[in-house]
């Protein structure tokens, strides 16, 4: 009887740890920053969300050729704070100051800053342009946003055809797949993905 008890108890422990298992490997546990294909899935980059701070969308600007610099930061929820925006001069699409109530407009050596934008969103949609010549510059949460070591700066064609509709979010992944993309994306574009 002591050795059916026992075999009894061994299954269970077996099917236990079995299910913890698939249960680990295929629950969304995995918080990482997605820059992914709107309408190809597996066209994606995925980079622990823990490794980055926040990051900064630049591009040149259609009407004026002049380069903007749109910085956001990653929130505690989840979601994407542009906090500032940096630009050469004025064109159609560019903020005025009082736009934004609370907004601080400056001038800088840089160019024109708007800061305090506070406009939070949970997902940036755009499309890779290639006369916009969008880059995406990725700030280390251990280095700051600050310093050039902190920062890794990527040509969004060089990750996506052009006019990819694209989006950059937080969201959390299964572990197997996080592996899957590792492997497969093993010497790719992305340092830190």
């Amino acid at each position: 009887m002591k050795e059916k008890s026992f075999l009894i108890k061994t299954v269970f422990f077996i099917i236990f740890i079995i299910s913890l298992s698939v249960l680990s490997v295929n629950l969304p546990l995995i918080k990482v920053f997605s820059i992914s294909n709107r309408k190809v899935s597996d066209n994606c980059y995925y980079i622990s969300a823990k490794k980055i701070s926040g990051f900064e969308i630049s591009y040149t600007h259609s009407v004026n050729k002049g380069r903007v610099h749109d910085f956001y930061t990653i929130q505690p929820d989840d979601s994407l704070l542009l906090d500032k925006t940096l630009f050469v001069s004025y064109g159609a699409g560019i903020p005025e100051p009082e736009e934004t109530p609370g907004a601080d407009f400056l001038v800088t050596d840089d160019g024109y800053m708007i800061s305090n934008l506070h406009r939070k969103v949970e997902k940036l949609t755009m499309a890779v342009g290639l006369i916009a010549n969008h880059a995406i510059a990725l700030y280390d949460s251990q280095k700051g946003r600050n310093t050039e070591e902190s920062v890794q700066e990527y040509y969004l064609t060089d990750l996506f055809e052009p006019q990819t509709s694209i989006i950059l979010e937080i969201k959390r992944i299964t572990f197997l797949k996080y592996i899957f993309h590792k492997l497969n994306k093993k010497g790719g574009k992305l340092k830190n993905e």
